[in-house]
């Protein structure tokens, strides 16, 4: 099993919820987030000056099994590119085990097949 974090702009947090959603991934998880880029700009955005250095940005996790890493991660390269600084990452890394809470179950049959 494998977690696959990803960090992207909010204006492409609907299309890539929407692609996830569309390519049989029926759970993650999503948080607005925080961060501080290697970007230091100043901006003018009508008439009043703001620094670029605090990025909001939209976190997702999903845990899969290792067979749709690779499909998912193209999913969220392909629905998230811009091609402009600040695009954003992804992580990926080992899950060691899950459980279900509701049946105390554990290993990756608690996580649903694809359809």
């Amino acid at each position: 099993m494998k977690k696959i974090e990803a960090i992207i702009r909010k204006t492409k947090f609907e299309d890539v919820k929407e692609a996830l959603l569309q390519s049989d991934i029926d759970w993650f998880e999503y948080h607005n987030v925080h961060g501080i880029g290697q970007s230091r700009e100043e901006r003018i955005y009508r008439g009043v000056q703001y620094s670029t250095d605090v990025i909001e940005r939209v976190a997702i996790s999903i845990v899969c099994r290792d067979q749709f890493v690779e499909p998912t991660v193209n999913v969220i390269l392909k629905v998230a590119h811009t091609g402009e600084i600040g695009d954003g990452r992804i992580f990926v890394s080992d899950m060691i085990d899950t459980w279900s809470i509701r049946t105390g179950e554990n290993g990756d049959t608690v996580l649903r097949d694809k359809k």
